[in-house]
Formats: C-alpha cells, sequence, structure tokens
C-alpha cells in the first residue's frame, strides 16, 4: 500500500511538470499569435496663416511648390489668408504566416484648403462646402523584405532618401539631421533599395527608375546608388556615397506640361539651374560622390553634437551642337550644443555652401550643384536648418516657398548660415525657439548683388498632450540686392517688397 501510494504521489508530481510546461509552451504560442498584423500610424496636421506672399496665377488655386518670385508666379505685397490641413495614414501589413519575412508598407496624403473645392476630383482638393471630393494621392507602397534581422530590402514605390537609415524604422529629426539631409534627394521613387547592417558598419544599395517613358525606347531616366557608414564608437559615424544618373529622357514625363530634367521648364519653379539646350535633344551621365558625417547631432548622448556632408557632382550632358563638362560642390556643417537640462535647451549653427555658375554654359561648363529638383518638384527637401523664408521649412501642406527652395540658387550657388537657440520654459512642455539667417550668393545676378538677405524668426510649441502640439510661428525676412535683379525676381521694376508670415499649427502623430 506503501508502495502504491508512493507511486501516485510521484505520477501526480510527474503529471503537473508535464502540465505546467505544456501550459507555458501553450502561453508562449498563444502570445505569438497576439501579434498585431496590421500597424497604423497617423499624421495629422493643420495651420492658419497670415503673410503677405501669394501666387498671381489663379490656375494655382494656392498650390505653390518652388521658388519665391519664380514661374510659379509667387509674389510678395498683397496680404493672403488661409487655413489648411493634411492627413497622412501610414500602414503596414506583416501576415503572422510570414513571421516578419515581409511585410507590406503603404502610405497615403489628404490634403486640402479650407473652402478650396467641392464635388470633383483631383490631389489637395476637397475642403469646401459639401465636400466629396476624390482626394487621396499615394506616396508609398512597396513591400519589404526581412529574411535577416539586419537586411532589408524595399521594393516597389518607396523613399528615395540621400540617407543610408531604412525610412519606416527612422524618426524624421534623424533622417534630415544625418547624411545629405534630403538636399541632394528627398522624394519618393520606384525602384529596390537594400539594406545591410552589421555591428558597426552599414550598407546600402539602390536601383530606381525615375521615368520610364516609352517603354520601346531607350528614352528613361534611370539612377543607381551605393551608401556606406562606419560607426568609430557609440557616437560618432562617417560614410562615403555614390549615386550614378542616366538621363536619356530628354525631359520627357515629369510635371504636367513643364517636363523634367536638365532642360525643362520645371527649373523656374523648382528654383534650379536650366541648361537651357533649347529643342535640341540631349543625353547626360552625372555622378554623385560624397562623404557624410555625425556625432549625436541630437543631443541625445551629451552636450555637444555635430553632423556635415561634403558631396560633388560631375558627369556630361550633350546635343548635337554642344557638349557641356559638369562639375560642383556642396558643403554642410552643423553644430549644436546643449546648455540646459534636456535636448529642448539648444544652441545650433548651420552653415551651408555650393558653388554656382556665372556664364551658364557658353564656355562648355556648369560649375554649379544638381539635386532632385531638376528631375521633379520636390525631389529634394532641405528644411532642417530652422529657417522660414530665406530657404524652406518643413510646416507645411500645399504651399512650400522661400527665397532660395534648392541648395543650387538658380545656378548661381549658396552660402548661408543659421543661428538657432531654444529653451524649454516649462520641461517637455513649454518651448520657445528662434533663429537668424544670412545668405548670400558666389555668382551675382545681371542688375543684382550677392546679398540674398536677412530672416528673424520665432516658434512658441506647447504640448497638449504625448505627441499633439500647439505651435505659433513668426518670420521676417530682409530682402538683399540680390533681388533687385530682374533676372530672379519676377521681372519687378526694382527691389519686391519684404517677405513675412504669420501662422499657427496642430500636430498630432497618432500610434
Amino acid at each position: 500500500m506503501k508502495d502504491f501510494l508512493k507511486i501516485c504521489l510521484i505520477s501526480i508530481f510527474i503529471s503537473l511538470q508535464i502540465n505546467a510546461q505544456m501550459t507555458d509552451n501553450f502561453e508562449e504560442d498563444r502570445v505569438k499569435e497576439e501579434k498585431k498584423e496590421f500597424k497604423f500610424i497617423g499624421y495629422y496636421f493643420m495651420r492658419s496663416e497670415v503673410s503677405n506672399m501669394y501666387p498671381t496665377n489663379e490656375f494655382l488655386k494656392g498650390q505653390v511648390v518652388g521658388r519665391l518670385f519664380g514661374g510659379n508666379s509667387t509674389r510678395t505685397g498683397q496680404d493672403s489668408r488661409f487655413t489648411e490641413q493634411r492627413f497622412i495614414p501610414i500602414i503596414a501589413y506583416t501576415p503572422r504566416l510570414f513571421d516578419g519575412w515581409a511585410t507590406m508598407r503603404m502610405s497615403f496624403e489628404l490634403d486640402w484648403t479650407w473652402g478650396d473645392a467641392n464635388y470633383g476630383a483631383g490631389g489637395n482638393f476637397g475642403g469646401a462646402f459639401g465636400a466629396d471630393f476624390v482626394n487621396m494621392q499615394t506616396q508609398n507602397l512597396f513591400i519589404e523584405f526581412r529574411p535577416q534581422k539586419n537586411l532589408f530590402v524595399n521594393a516597389g514605390l518607396t523613399r528615395l532618401f540621400d540617407n543610408i537609415s531604412v525610412p519606416a524604422y527612422t524618426p524624421t529629426e534623424d533622417l534630415v539631421n544625418t547624411g545629405y539631409r534630403l538636399a541632394i534627394w528627398g522624394s519618393d521613387a520606384t525602384g529596390i533599395a537594400g539594406h545591410y547592417f552589421l555591428k558597426d558598419q552599414r550598407f546600402k544599395l539602390g536601383a530606381y527608375q525615375l521615368y520610364e517613358n516609352n517603354v520601346n525606347q531607350s528614352d528613361d531616366v534611370v539612377l543607381f546608388e551605393a551608401d556606406y557608414e562606419y560607426d568609430f564608437d557609440i557616437k560618432n559615424s562617417a560614410g562615403l556615397t555614390l549615386y550614378y544618373l542616366k538621363d536619356r529622357g530628354n525631359g520627357e514625363g515629369g510635371v504636367s506640361i513643364l517636363g523634367q530634367g536638365l532642360n525643362s521648364g520645371l527649373s523656374n519653379y523648382s528654383g534650379v539651374f536650366n541648361f537651357n539646350f533649347g529643342n535640341n535633344p540631349y543625353t547626360a551621365d552625372i555622378v554623385w560622390l560624397g562623404s557624410h558625417f555625425h556625432g549625436d547631432p541630437l543631443l541625445r548622448q551629451g552636450r555637444f553634437g555635430y553632423s556635415g556632408f561634403v558631396i560633388s557632382n560631375f558627369g556630361q550632358a550633350k546635343t548635337k551642337l554642344q557638349s557641356v563638362d559638369i562639375f560642383g560642390m556642396a558643403a554642410n556643417l552643423r553644430l549644436a550644443y546643449k546648455y540646459g537640462a534636456n535636448r529642448n535647451d539648444f544652441v545650433a549653427f548651420d552653415g551651408i555652401f555650393t558653388t554656382g555658375d556665372d556664364n551658364n554654359i557658353s564656355d562648355g561648363k556648369y560649375s554649379g550643384v544638381l539635386t532632385g529638383n531638376n528631375w521633379t518638384a520636390p525631389g529634394a527637401v532641405f528644411f532642417s536648418h530652422g529657417l522660414y523664408l530665406l530657404l524652406p521649412h518643413g510646416n507645411v501642406v500645399n504651399r512650400f516657398v522661400a527665397a532660395v527652395i534648392d541648395i543650387q540658387n538658380v545656378g548661381y550657388g549658396l552660402a548661408a548660415g543659421s543661428l538657432t537657440g531654444s529653451y524649454d520654459i516649462v520641461p517637455n512642455k513649454f518651448k520657445i525657439k528662434s533663429a537668424l539667417g544670412l545668405g548670400y550668393s558666389p555668382v551675382t545676378p545681371t542688375g543684382g548683388g550677392n546679398q540674398l538677405g536677412a530672416e528673424i524668426n520665432l516658434n512658441l510649441l506647447y504640448k497638449l498632450r504625448v505627441y499633439m502640439d500647439l505651435e505659433l510661428h513668426a518670420a521676417y525676412m530682409k530682402l538683399g540686392d540680390f533681388f533687385d535683379s530682374r533676372d530672379v525676381n519676377g521681372g519687378i521694376t526694382g527691389r519686391p517688397e519684404d517677405p513675412w508670415v504669420l501662422f499657427a499649427s496642430l500636430k498630432w502623430i497618432m500610434f
């Protein structure tokens, strides 16, 4: 009997152990099954603005992208008032069956100005009485393959950023303060991009079909990229980048009837250089070779941070009548110092320099910079410098305008700097920030000087809740003698009125 009881007790004990193990296993499986297949991030932005900048072309209806006083017909001198809003849903779908091996990523954009249009179809409209407007633009739609934890392959309509980081996993403030800061390439494109990470090294290879045009002809625009970055330690990193663009499109495709490329009407809108080949077909092969570096630029690890880059573009553009050699350079340096208790208590200096060309292509040479803005609008967005009017800022919906919208400055080149100071009046709740900016042109336009002007601005930010901010912005720019030239001030006799802007905004990032 005693032996029987012993056997029973041992059997019960073993059974409990087995059940406990089985329960644990089932719990793990249950947790795995509860992983969400769909992930959603939403970005809502609303702004109300008063300024003295306006488009004279009524056809644009306030949808203005490009250089102030450029081909987009934007001028100063009359007060304009409007409210606009944007919503960007970002959706990711990862089937449980694939266990993270593949993810479909997609993001869309819905924009309008209050009261602009109703009962129709098109992008950036739909805020008038009655609404019912068909307005949804596809930003991205691509598959992310992840066969290993340190390997990402994006295929489809994806991000084309001049940054080695994977956009889907990198905060915007990192993307715009490291690499080339979206000053060279910053838009969306169809293609394939692969990111491979080791412990202290990162690699990126990409190939993009910018324009296909006629599928039976060799009239495409394609771009290839290779990027490498090495971490010297936990804080400091540096890298090398190579881009190659093969342009056989001869301006076909692009934005509306303006076309794209070195000879298109888009240049006057986007503030980039126009090679002025006339009706002569051209071919172009262009290479960008550069280096980027950074160390704690967002002051997450210490009191001092920096970032910067140096890049050159070179190549050749040909027609039957002429050949143009291309060589230009751009350089940037940003220094930041945290004087207070948190990252918002800082001062930062940001300087940018690009070479310019003083005689168009009459000597068979172009000595300026080329960017993505030569092939679309916008194709490069350098907006993390702290300025609003001299250089563009990113708090926009339908209107993306500045005196210098692209770092090539219509081919005249750019030397500009900003000094930004920020302070948390109430830590992590109420912030004040202000910036001063100065700009010069290395090349002087006909009838003008080399002073682009000076800007002063102010920003107040109050956090209503986590990831929900209420902001007030104000900026004023004193135009320099650069804008005495009719070639750059939209054909106005004399210097235009100084631009100013005042707007309030509401931002909400939702998870």
